[in-house]
């Protein structure tokens, strides 16, 4: 995990920018004189902001920053307000879930929306805030955002890579069978169900169960995925609690060490994100038994409490996904994989235009995106390569998938690597080698009517050794290009996953 490819550093730059952008939103209220449970708002505020914000342009992320207290204060006045009630309380939770799912139809704007509309409901009912304190936690969160937005925008801007839809372009879908429809009524169901099991539990600390419910539809299209995606959340809190115990418990809330830790958690948070949800989850649940730490309530039987909510949670989701509009998911896995071949593509072509001297090709960014899509299909295959799978045939290719777009992969990065390097000189082979590469992806990515033309008679050819860089990264494209082949054919006549 923390040797998975960082291409430009990427991770670790968001990380650190993250931790600084957090601590500036807390530091900031804490000067401010607001309470501590306020700061604590302020702070997972302005995590949010970092963490759910990811529209392709640095303009459209201002704007969507901009526009988080309009979804945010509205559900935290109206959260606050309820508390006392909880059939009401419980009826607008889980109209703030509806919404914010099926917000998500509207891209990344309105994924980051509905994402920090249901955390200011979940932060109310974490902090057990009161309608008294609403007037500083809006100043919080407002404090939160503007400090977090000057260390994004202003101190430290990085530009960030486009992460790819919760569905991928070319999934028909209209009324109930749109994946963000489907899952608003899954994710729906799955907190109704987390709530009211959760309740039954604790009357004080149910809002874990829902909010377990609530992340798992998080980029998640497939039942598949989301049975998956709940494992891993489950594993990533046991681990976490674990931790908790040892590290959490003994502080008894001290200030210093604790907020040193709560730093060392959001930036694994942020670095882990991408390759690895369970370890996400570990600095998840240690950082929210600090924050329990601080405000004085922490005890082993919380942690253990904190373990039986998620589990709630995850149970309710995996049986909304598997009874509730559930869809055959190949058509899915498919869209994904084919998205990374002509990521492939096109990171090649600009390598070669930036060899031959165009001042303006770049393939770094087609790299970077590579790696997230890359993550993604991982995700969607990850029910066919885990360890339980029963499907031996399909585990196979599966795997045999994702270790060649791993390689093609690989091959991209030398590639932009080569091409990054100034005194590269091109080669007249280039071009050949950049079209044979073309000609392998659209082999693979044809439609059904044409790619029997494609792929009847491939290039087995075996190549020359290649002594210049740019050109053996070619040639392990072709190859990795060429060795899809079989298993994406077996695929589509037996698909990877079925309904």
């Amino acid at each position: 995990m923390f040797v998975a490819p960082d291409p430009g550093r990427t991770r670790l730059k968001n990380s650190a920018r993250a931790v600084i952008g957090v601590a500036a939103a807390v530091a900031l209220a804490e000067l401010c004189g607001l309470s501590l449970t306020a700061s604590i708002t302020g702070g997972l505020a302005a995590l949010l902001a970092l963490f759910t914000v990811l529209d392709p342009k640095v303009s459209a992320q201002r704007v969507t920053t901009a526009l988080l207290p309009v979804a945010g204060f509205p559900v935290l006045a109206l959260a606050t307000t309820l508390h006392g009630v909880p059939l009401a309380r419980d009826a607008a939770f889980l109209a703030v879930v509806f919404v914010g799912v099926y917000a998500r139809r509207w891209g990344p704007r309105g994924h980051a929306l509905g994402i920090f509309g249901f955390m200011m409901f979940f932060v109310t009912q974490f902090l057990h805030a009161v309608p008294a304190q609403l007037p500083e936690l809006f100043a919080a969160v407002g404090l939160a955002l503007l400090a977090s937005g000057a260390v994004r925008f202003v101190l430290w801007p990085i530009e960030r890579r486009t992460p790819p839809p919760a569905a991928p372009p070319g999934l028909p879908g209209t009324g109930l069978a749109r994946p963000t429809t489907r899952q608003a009524f899954q994710a729906t169901a799955a907190c109704a169900f987390a709530l009211a099991i959760g309740q039954a539990l604790s009357e004080d600390r149910w809002y874990w169960a829902v909010g377990t419910a609530w992340w798992i539809f998080v980029n998640t299209t497939s039942r598949g995925e989301t049975l998956v995606r709940g494992f891993r959340r489950v594993l990533g809190t046991v681990l976490g609690i674990a931790a908790g115990l040892l590290i959490a418990v003994p502080l008894h809330g001290a200030p210093a060490p604790t907020a040193v830790l709560v730093a060392v958690c959001v930036f694994g948070i942020f670095y882990t994100a991408a390759p690895s949800y369970s370890w996400m989850m570990f600095f998840v649940t240690v950082m929210a038994g600090l924050l329990y730490g601080l405000l004085g309530v922490l005890h082993p039987g919380l942690l253990l409490l904190r373990f039986q909510e998620t589990a709630i949670g995850a149970l309710g989701a995996a049986l909304a996904v598997v009874l509730i509009l559930p869809v055959t998911t190949h058509a899915t896995n498919d869209a994904w994989i084919q998205r990374a071949l002509r990521c492939v593509h096109a990171a090649t072509a600009e390598a070669t235009a930036r060899l031959a001297g165009s001042p303006t090709a770049d393939p770094a960014p087609h790299a970077a995106e590579l790696e997230v899509l890359l993550a993604r299909v991982r995700m969607a295959l990850a029910p066919l390569v885990h360890p339980l799978s029963p499907f031996r045939g399909r585990k196979a290719r599966a795997g045999q998938v994702i270790a060649l777009l791993d390689d093609c992969a690989r091959e991209v990065r030398g590639l932009a690597a080569v091409a990054a390097d100034p005194d590269a000189s091109h080669d007249a082979r280039l071009a050949a080698a950049c079209w044979r590469v073309e000609a392998a992806v659209e082999a693979l990515t044809a439609d059904e009517r044409k790619r029997h033309a494609h792929t009847a008679a491939p290039d087995t050819v075996p190549r020359p050794a290649a002594t210049e860089p740019a050109l053996a990264h070619l040639h392990g494209l072709e190859q990795a290009l060429a060795e899809l082949a079989g298993p994406l054919r077996s695929s589509r006549h037996s698909p990877l996953v079925d309904a």
